[in-house]
């Protein structure tokens, strides 16, 4: 019966179409709003300082085997040393920063609005594929999977005579979810407040 299975175009123009250009334009719009509701703030000049200097020690690691032994010993001291290294940090004032990090109310309010601005849409638009499309076979993936991928890929479909190759709409919406990271990565940059990672 799986051979027998032809799928219809209204089904693309109407389910596949909408769907995935639903999802590039949230995704799009979750990014403005994410970069609108972010608190501006000046960068710390000793962080980037300190950044700076990680940068530098972790590029004389890897070009270690390039420069005599003498000089790497005393470029790594210069970097390590405990009376006035420069990436020496004592651990008392290292258990502070972190302390003082989690006392940030500004910290903790922005993690919420990054939260809130990728929960709502993503809760939303959830809703409204399961309201309009639920029950849809909306696509064919082109390459065969074993009968475990069934539930992740016919999630909404209670068919199991349907090959696995089969997707519904509820599982097209999760392959977009996922699958469009590299998309906004090319449209929106690398650095893009879509990117969850």
């Amino acid at each position: 019966m799986a051979d027998d299975l032809v799928l219809d175009t209204a089904i693309r123009n109407w389910v596949l179409v909408p769907l995935s250009v639903v999802m590039v334009l949230i995704g799009v719009l979750r990014y403005f709003v994410s970069k609108l509701i972010r608190s501006s703030q000046n960068p710390d000049t000793k962080a980037i300082k300190e950044g700076q200097a990680v940068i530098r020690a972790r590029n004389l690691r890897s070009a270690a085997h390039l420069i005599p032994s003498k000089s790497f010993r005393s470029r790594r001291i210069y970097f390590t040393n405990e009376e006035n290294g420069l990436l020496y940090v004592p651990k008392e004032e290292a258990q502070k920063a972190q302390a003082q990090m989690f006392q940030d109310p500004n910290m903790a309010m922005d993690m919420m609005k990054k939260n809130l601005s990728m929960i709502i849409p993503q809760t939303l638009t959830f809703a409204w594929v399961n309201f309009f499309f639920s029950g849809f076979v909306a696509a064919k993936i082109p390459f065969p999977l074993t009968p475990r991928f069934r539930s992740m890929l016919q999630n909404g479909i209670d068919l199991s005579t349907v090959d696995v190759s089969y997707v519904s709409s509820r599982s097209w919406y999760f392959l977009n979810l996922f699958g469009l990271r590299g998309f906004f990565s090319l449209i929106l940059g690398e650095e893009n407040a879509t990117d969850d990672a």
